[in-house]
């Protein structure tokens, strides 16, 4: 295995440790789009060129919002280690190709709610079968949006009497996509590169807390372009900018996806890429 380096005075296996949880988020076709360089007083956040799905994703939304999700995890890993993380999005001096860079910002001790989140990273899985008709408790439905708006987002949860409106476009939808107990929306206040990154890290920040209460989710990041975000945006109002779907409820368990090996999730020079 490849040897990592040593950062915020994490020794090597803390810091694969760490590259190891990070990759665990999710990705479209677990295409796995982001890589870690470790220099001595940072970790920057990159996004492989080479796993970018240009049919599926020409503007590279759901990529950033991949590598978002991967952020949060990576945060979410830090703070356990006992390092307060830093981040700066899409930093204008650094290469083009870096998406965020973290640093730390001192010593920490976990939080319960980062200690919950952190243990359920590993079992966090993309559900692929039905979800059960089981209704999601009110607790449950307040402590999603929270979550989302801890970082920045906002959650929306379809209201019955919107599903005639929305059914139009769930037809539009992958067909294997079921309905579930809650159908959500995740909006963020802006558009853009840094709000798909945002919004990347409240997707999975949710996603987690569905986890840490049992629950399964099925993403549906919007692929099919502009003109899903467009109707979306008509439904709930000019103001949020509709980022992607979360269907989310009681399911069974999922299996796990092969993952990258975190010594390949390494890289040592800057690749030569955009944010696109």
């Amino acid at each position: 295995m490849r040897r990592f380096p040593a950062v915020f005075d994490l020794v090597p296996d803390q810091v694969a440790q760490v590259v190891q949880l990070a990759g665990l988020a999710p990705s479209p076709r677990n295409s796995q789009p982001w890589r870690f360089r470790v220099l001595p007083h940072v970790i920057e956040l990159h996004a492989g060129p080479s796993h970018q799905l240009p049919a599926d994703d020409p503007a590279a939304h759901d990529l950033r919002l991949a590598c978002g999700a991967a952020l949060l995890n990576l945060r979410l890993a830090l703070a356990h280690a006992g390092v307060r993380p830093v981040v700066t999005l899409l930093p204008q001096l650094s290469s083009p190709s870096v998406l965020a860079e973290i640093r730390s910002g001192g010593h920490q001790r976990p939080d319960a709610e980062q200690i919950a989140l952190y243990e359920a990273i590993p079992e966090r899985r993309t559900q692929r079968r039905p979800l059960q008709p089981t209704a999601v408790a009110a607790s449950t439905q307040h402590a999603l949006r929270v979550a989302a708006r801890a970082e920045g987002a906002w959650l929306h949860l379809v209201r019955t009497a919107e599903h005639d409106e929305l059914a139009g476009l769930l037809r539009r939808l992958p067909a294997d996509a079921e309905p579930a107990p809650l159908l959500a929306v995740l909006c963020t206040p802006g558009s853009g590169a840094k709000s798909e990154l945002e919004a990347g890290q409240a997707w999975q920040r949710v996603w987690l807390t569905a986890t840490a209460r049992g629950l399964a989710a099925t993403p549906l990041p919007l692929t099919e372009g502009q003109g899903i975000r467009d109707a979306l945006s008509r439904l709930l109002g000019d103001a949020p900018h509709p980022q992607a779907w979360l269907l989310i409820g009681y399911g069974e368990p999922a299996p796990a996806t092969p993952r990258r090996d975190p010594g390949e999730l390494l890289i040592d020079a800057v690749p030569n890429s955009g944010h696109g």
